[in-house]
């Protein structure tokens, strides 16, 4: 019997492949119209010929970087035209700027939410977790963690245009959020925790000291942001990769020490972000306008990236 062609394997390949930059190209790789090549590639896989390609290179820009391979030889190696077009793209993307990428440490490369579990593996091929053929759904848990930090950088981004007085000015006396965060009545103060939870968390999953505050003025919390961001991905990435959600976590950071469900402190964690950015856009609207800062929505932010 006659051996079936991979037709999904050479859909990627012709995607995938370097000197296919447009989908004219892909097409023609695959012996296909750049219409039924999309829909096929489309059914197979849940994304776009060109989504798909550019999450890709995307994805192993970031292993590049963490490597120590510049910013603008990244670029280029993942088809930019400019090294700003890059940049603006792989921030949308991870969160941060490639001049902010974490150097490698041993651990799989960094991968962006997929619709069908196929991404960069290093050095040069792909990675397919499960069947992708079929699947429809995309996982909240990620889409909410990439969401969450790219929203967090969009107000931050807003908030650096305020005046100082305004920026911490006291919007709602005794306003709490958490007993233990004490209060937050500033643009400042919801700010700085929305980014002082993610740093205290990981110093507890890390049986790490509890991390100094830090300063809270815009430019310092974009900093900070940049520098969880990628390290709160990580370690939710490798808590699902072994299935660890339901794990245990001793608090030593505690006193008395407490213990905690690993799944139910990153759904803590996201639901308190979530309350925190929708109160700082609440008040930035009051400021500037409805259209600066939108209205936070997952469906908006994923059909902009697409």
């Amino acid at each position: 019997m006659r051996n079936r062609r991979d037709r999904l394997r050479e859909l990627l390949d012709a995607v995938l492949d370097e000197d296919n930059t447009s989908l004219g190209q892909m097409a023609a790789g695959a012996y296909a119209s750049p219409f039924h090549f999309s829909r096929q590639f489309s059914r197979g896989t849940g994304e776009s010929p060109v989504g798909l390609r550019r999450r890709v290179l995307l994805e192993r820009a970031c292993w590049q970087l963490g490597g120590g391979m510049s910013v603008t030889e990244a670029a280029f190696a993942a088809g930019y035209d400019t090294v700003e077009g890059f940049g603006r793209a792989f921030t949308r993307a991870f969160g941060h700027p490639p001049s902010a990428t974490p150097p490698r440490t041993g651990r799989a490369p960094r991968w962006l939410p997929a619709v069908n579990g196929i991404h960069f593996h290093p050095p040069i091929s792909l990675w397919v977790e499960g069947e992708p053929k079929g699947r429809s759904d995309m996982d909240p848990t990620a889409l909410l963690l990439h969401h969450d930090l790219e929203d967090t950088r969009l107000l931050l981004e807003a908030a650096a245009g305020l005046p100082g007085d305004r920026y911490r000015y006291n919007r709602s006396p005794g306003a709490v959020v958490l007993p233990w965060d004490g209060p937050e009545e500033s643009i400042a103060a919801v700010l700085h925790h929305l980014i002082r939870s993610k740093e205290v968390w990981l110093a507890a999953i890390d049986g790490a000291d509890i991390p100094a505050p830090g300063a809270d003025d815009p430019a310092a919390l974009t900093a900070r942001l940049a520098e969880v961001g990628p390290r709160w991905l990580d370690t939710v990435r490798e808590i699902d990769r072994r299935g660890g959600w339901g794990d245990t976590l001793i608090d030593a950071l505690c006193d008395p020490p407490e213990s905690f469900v690993l799944g139910s402190v990153i759904a803590h964690v996201l639901s308190y972000a979530a309350y925190r950015r929708q109160q700082v856009r609440y008040w930035l609207h009051r400021e500037l306008s409805e259209e600066t800062v939108g209205w936070g929505d997952p469906i908006e932010w994923l059909r902009d990236r697409a």
